[in-house]
């Protein structure tokens, strides 16, 4: 589905070139789980944010099924990403006004879906994520981990064929993390998503089908 050829990204600062990264080649497959680990600064999330086309390559192409979604024009672009590609991140970015139903059929609205059918999607992710309960309940009244379980649910409120997690795990502590694990897991397995996570978490990286390395912008073997 995804074929990386010959990518390289790099950000001027101060009037400085900095290579962020370096010639990569990555294919993954359709319905895989990759995990991508490596030191802060090795360009995980610059690799992450590409790949969901939040962000340009500086040179090489990035293919979805064939084809160089970076070629089209913006708002192109944007609707690909709006239909294809769920977003996970470390810090939840819920809207703090709005409860966890409402923020987890906010992506469904915005794509101008009928309200009732939203809400019976959001009303099932939310059960399915096992937080049927706190529904009526706004971030500041939830967990850690209830959040992160409300930010899964709306990044699947538009069925994407594609997950991308950045450090999904990294602000939560051992159980939480250990809940939020499987449900990425079992969305992976049961769903068929692709799966692509930025970790530090080993524990999380281990039960992916694959994983590689980054170490200064480069990519290298984990197995």
């Amino acid at each position: 589905m995804i074929q990386v050829q010959n990518l390289n990204k790099t950000f001027l600062k101060d009037g400085l070139a900095i290579d962020v990264l370096k010639e990569l080649n990555l294919s993954i497959g359709t319905g895989e789980s990759l995990a991508v680990v490596g030191v802060s600064g090795s360009g995980k999330s610059t690799l992450i944010h590409i790949l969901g086309t939040l962000d340009h390559p500086t040179s090489g192409t990035v293919l979805f099924d064939g084809i160089d979604v970076f070629t089209w024009p913006e708002k192109k672009l944007a609707d690909f990403r709006n239909r294809k590609i769920g977003f996970i991140f470390q810090f939840h970015n819920l809207l703090p006004e709005f409860t966890s139903l409402e923020n987890t059929m906010m992506p469904a609205l915005i794509r101008r879906m009928a309200k009732r059918e939203a809400r019976a999607k959001a009303e099932a992710l939310l059960t399915d994520v096992g937080l049927a309960d706190r529904m009526t309940h706004k971030p500041g009244e939830l967990s850690g981990g209830e959040q992160q379980r409300v930010a899964i649910a709306r990044a699947l409120i538009l069925e994407p064929e594609i997950l991308l997690a950045d450090e999904p795990t990294g602000n939560l502590d051992r159980e939480t993390g250990k809940k939020i694990e499987e449900i990425l897991v079992a969305l992976n397995k049961t769903k068929g998503i692709t799966l692509i996570a930025v970790t530090h978490n080993q524990s999380l990286a281990d039960r992916m089908s694959r994983q590689i390395g980054l170490s200064d912008g480069r990519i290298y073997s984990c197995e």
